[in-house]
């Protein structure tokens, strides 16, 4: 499905005229209750579909509710943060669209009331969000709620990123087995380099630099989880499994947690852009993705790079390769790579940040019901299982099974979540962008990049305190 890549060039245009004739007047002609689906595309460069297993699940839908029409506009990874957001604060969203956009609560349904009824695709089922696998939505910690601590997405499936590698290559390169440590993958980048390929496949994506700076920021982390495990799972004080959004909020408004009094992050940032300068792709900033199955996905498709970023839902699209791949965590940072580390194994997990969608507050009436009814289906064992098995999925429901082959991703510390992961404070308008560029291009020094950093988070803690309505003292500065 990757022999012949679609170009993207005015994809946004493209998207965006889709997405304004999927909007008029829908189903006027039919006489059904037309409703569009909205999202950037994680499984193939497709400017124009999700591919086959959406499809499918489409067209099942449709065949179970044949009063209901389901449309999908596919927008640019580069543009639905944007695109999305701007049409959300516009409320001119269509029905559903993908979770991962700048939104405020109020601009979206809360679930709460439906997720209490029974979902109708599920037999026996009294409660929908019983459904679900309670370490991801629900449970007796209420995960998943947003910061008014409502419910207001609903995962198709989880995500869980992770190296792919080209057997071929490593075996030309004279490596017998991959990089266990941040040591090896810098030593197997040069070996890489020296037999002719591109050790890393990279473009100038947000999700390229994510993948390197996120999983050793959080390795170096993890000493200040005591530190930090201010408030529990709902946003009242306690204690929490996981450093959340909150505790890094505090950290940051009360200046407990910076930038500049956290060696760490530096160290993070420096560690990062030594693998970038070692193993990406030359000249990467000038490589626009072609899509979210994998960073710099023509360069490693093609068998030209040794290595790429991908997630679960990515295996599918090597079903045409004419080389042997497999699947890595990222190496852990050890002593010897930095004074600061651990020593604990990188950790990733998977979590809900795979394909998710909601339904914007401007949506009433038939078309409500229909996009509650089609997020209903898909959370269903029974409607969403041959999409998992087709996409590289891994559930959030309790009683569907995750896709074949996935093991090396799904097994060892890099399947467990980080006790302190990565920051997730990003300002809203800049959701969605390649915020490192300029420091992994040498165009930015350290000390200017952790000030900016510092900016980018107080500005993001203001943001989610203001959305979840926060009262406590530090939260009021």
């Amino acid at each position: 499905m990757y022999r012949t890549l679609k170009p993207i060039i005015a994809l946004g245009v493209v998207a965006a005229t889709a997405l304004a004739r999927a909007g008029c007047a829908p189903g006027a002609q039919s006489g059904k209750t037309s409703i569009t689906l909205a999202g950037h595309n994680q499984w193939n460069t497709d400017a124009q579909s999700f591919g086959p297993a959406w499809e499918d699940l489409v067209a099942r839908f449709e065949k179970a509710e044949p009063d209901i029409e389901v449309k999908t506009v596919v927008l640019p990874l580069t543009e639905f943060y944007q695109t999305l957001s701007t049409q959300l604060a516009a409320g001119t969203a269509p029905e559903l669209i993908f979770n991962q956009v700048s939104h405020k609560p109020d601009q979206v349904v809360a679930l709460d009331d439906y997720f209490a009824e029974p979902n109708p695709y599920i037999d026996g089922n009294e409660k929908w969000i019983d459904a679900f696998n309670p370490d991801y939505i629900g449970g007796a910690a209420n995960v998943g709620r947003n910061a008014a601590q409502h419910y207001e997405f609903v995962p198709f499936n989880l995500f869980l990123s992770g190296m792919y590698y080209n057997k071929d290559v490593f075996e030309a390169a004279g490596i017998d087995e991959p990089p266990a440590t941040y040591g090896d993958l810098i030593k197997d980048c040069k070996a890489i380099k020296a037999a002719g390929y591109t050790p890393l496949a990279f473009d100038n994506s947000y999700l390229a630099q994510a993948n390197v700076v996120k999983p050793i920021t959080s390795m170096l982390l993890t000493k200040y989880f005591d530190e930090l495990n201010f408030y529990g799972p709902d946003g009242k004080p306690g204690t929490s499994k996981q450093i959340s959004v909150k505790d890094f909020s505090k950290g940051v408004l009360t200046g407990e947690f910076t930038p500049q009094n956290t060696p760490e992050i530096g160290e993070a940032f420096t560690l990062a852009k030594q693998v970038v300068d070692e193993c990406a792709t030359p000249n990467w900033s000038g490589v626009a993705s072609t899509g979210a199955a994998f960073t710099g996905a023509q360069e490693f498709l093609s068998g030209k790079a040794g290595m790429s970023f991908g997630a679960n839902f990515s295996a599918n699209s090597l079903e045409d390769v004419d080389w042997d791949y497999g699947t890595l965590p990222f190496p852990t940072v050890t002593k010897e790579d930095s004074p600061l580390s651990t020593g604990e194994g990188a950790r990733s997990g998977a979590n809900t940040g795979g394909t998710s969608y909601m339904i914007p507050a401007t949506v009433k009436g038939d078309k409500l019901d229909a996009a509650v009814k089609f997020l209903q289906f898909a959370s269903s064992p029974e409607g969403i299982q041959p999409w998992l098995d087709e996409t590289g999925g891994i559930p959030a429901l309790a009683d569907a099974a995750p896709a074949p082959g996935l093991e090396g991703l799904t097994t060892g510390d890099w399947s467990l979540s980080p006790t302190v992961p990565q920051p997730a404070l990003l300002p809203k308008a800049l959701l969605g962008q390649a915020i490192y560029t300029g420091y992994l291009t040498g165009n930015k020094s350290l000390d200017d990049q952790l000030a900016e950093t510092l900016d980018q988070w107080t500005t993001s803690a203001k943001e989610v305190a203001a959305d979840g309505k926060w009262t406590d003292d530090w939260a009021q500065q």
